[in-house]
């Protein structure tokens, strides 16, 4: 970790910028510094205003009041073409890739030469990334990548470009850790070489581990910047929001021997899910940890209706005594399951309706409703906003949300429904450690209210904080079941990957 002397000149600096929205100000008076050849990170809850700083910087949207500065001279973007040709790029959680075009391609797009063939398209990819070492063919489709070759290629066309300065944004979220550890490797690489990082997470301890310097957010202004050396995860929790948070297990009533409301038996889906059993009781949470790619989302998807298991020899799904096989979500839906999808930009919400309306849907999968009740719906938004602590304007779109409040809306949405058993997958990605208390308390309260709960996370500490048991899979089976109380994370890891 190499932090810069103070008299290092920055590559860009953010002064006293405000942006608001609707009389609000996102971002308040904000000052901020990239220095060459560090790792700085920015952190704090959601809405806090973190996403809107990097906007400014990437020249997406432009300060109200405020400006930045860019080699001793004051600099306006109009877009975020006006910030690339400066040096500024931004690589996205949700990729700007093109998908039907190749890798080479898209390192190429907005940079075009007057004349060139495929073949000098794919040489100068390949030799970008060559330079950063990644395993890309530049002549690769982008839609047959997986996320962490995805971002690869993110990064190869920010670097590509000539950029001083590259914003991440939350850039391990679906990552696995093998690929954690290579992005973290490329990225101190990339400060080695001078260029000025600046990324945006929730994983605390990626800030703690990484980051020569923190700048903390709350509420659109900035607490403070420090060497990431004077932080520990407490003192950085509390500058976050306020107020001490404890990651710890809250001790849970034991539970009756009751027959299960859930029981999957031998359930298959291709070579991804071989042979998956297990059951939860009602009030119950069973927590699945395991690698990416172990099948724990395809059994929720196979359970919750959205997925196909092998029509012979695909096993059994049992819901109160009853074997089902559902076709379509709509139908698990209406049999009490709810499931809350780990990809919420995708699958979570209708991103042109408002909070309400989202909420709204939801309650009306289940009952088959088609005349909407303005009443009802204000009692739901109601209820879950304030249970949830969704913050933001709830009367605008949902895609304007935080991704915090995203989340928890989309959490709310299937909730509304009044499932028998909820399945939730990833909860609290891309969720701060403030909204992780209340998503928590909601998913206790889901079980405690006599419901069956599942909850899905790669995330080892939640796994062992929030589950009754815990369930490891691996190569699409369920190997190894531990008591939460005496498991430890090396114990569950040990289990998912030998």
């Amino acid at each position: 970790m190499t932090v810069q002397p103070e008299a290092t000149v920055p590559l860009i600096e953010v002064r006293g910028v405000t942006k608001r929205y609707a009389g609000v100000a996102a971002v308040n008076a904000l000052d901020l510094t990239i220095l060459p050849g560090e790792i700085h990170a920015l952190v704090g809850e959601n809405g806090s205003g973190k996403s809107t700083a990097c906007k400014l910087l990437a020249g997406v949207i432009r300060p109200d009041e405020g400006h930045l500065e860019m080699d001793g001279g004051r600099v306006d973007f109009h877009s975020p073409a006006d910030a690339r040709k400066r040096g500024v790029a931004m690589v996205y959680q949700e990729f700007s890739l093109i998908d039907s075009m190749t890798v080479g391609q898209n390192l190429q797009l907005g940079r075009e030469p007057r004349v060139f063939s495929d073949q000098s398209v794919n040489s100068a990819a390949q030799a970008v990334l060559s330079e950063l070492t990644f395993p890309l063919d530049p002549r690769a489709v982008v839609s047959t990548l997986g996320s962490a070759h995805k971002q690869m290629a993110e990064i190869a066309k920010a670097v590509g470009s000539g950029a001083r300065v590259i914003m991440f944004d939350e850039p391990t979220a679906t990552l696995t850790p093998e690929d954690k550890r290579q992005l973290f490797y490329v990225i101190e690489k990339l400060r080695d070489q001078g260029i000025g990082i600046l990324f945006v997470s929730h994983v605390l301890e990626e800030a703690l581990d990484h980051a020569d310097r923190i700048s903390v957010m709350r509420d659109g202004v900035l607490q403070v910047t420090a060497p990431a050396s004077e932080f520990t995860r407490e003192a950085l929790v509390r500058s976050m929001v306020g107020r001490d948070v404890q990651f710890t297990r809250v001790k849970r009533p034991p539970l009756p021997d009751t027959e299960p409301a859930l029981v999957v038996r031998g359930l298959s889906v291709g070579n991804i899910v071989r042979s998956m059993s297990f059951r939860v009781r009602r009030g119950e949470i069973v927590g699945f940890a395991g690698l990416v790619g172990s099948g724990r989302t395809e059994t929720a998807l196979v359970v919750s209706g959205a997925l196909r298991r092998n029509r012979f020899g695909g096993g059994r799904v049992v819901i109160d005594g009853r074997a089902v096989r559902f076709r379509t979500p709509a139908a698990a839906i209406r049999a009490g399951v709810g499931y809350i999808t780990e990809d919420r930009k995708k699958n979570g919400f209708f991103e042109t309706m408002n909070t309400e309306q989202n909420i709204y849907m939801g309650w009306l999968a289940k009952h088959r409703g088609f005349w909407t009740s303005p009443k009802r719906a204000r009692k739901l938004v109601e209820r879950y906003s304030t249970e949830l602590s969704v913050r933001g304007n709830l009367n605008g779109s949902v895609k304007k949300l935080s991704g915090g409040n995203q989340q928890k809306v989309v959490i709310a949405k299937t909730l509304s429904a009044d499932p028998e058993i909820v399945i939730f997958d990833e909860p609290t990605r891309g969720v701060d450690v403030g909204a992780i208390d209340s998503i928590h308390a909601l998913i206790r309260a889901t079980a405690d209210s006599g419901k069956a709960v599942v909850v899905i996370s790669s995330y080892l500490p939640e796994v062992l904080a929030i589950s009754d048991r815990v369930l490891v899979t691996k190569a699409g089976q369920v190997v190894a079941e531990f008591d939460p109380e005496r498991a430890t994370e090396e114990d569950i890891l040990f289990a998912a990957v030998h």
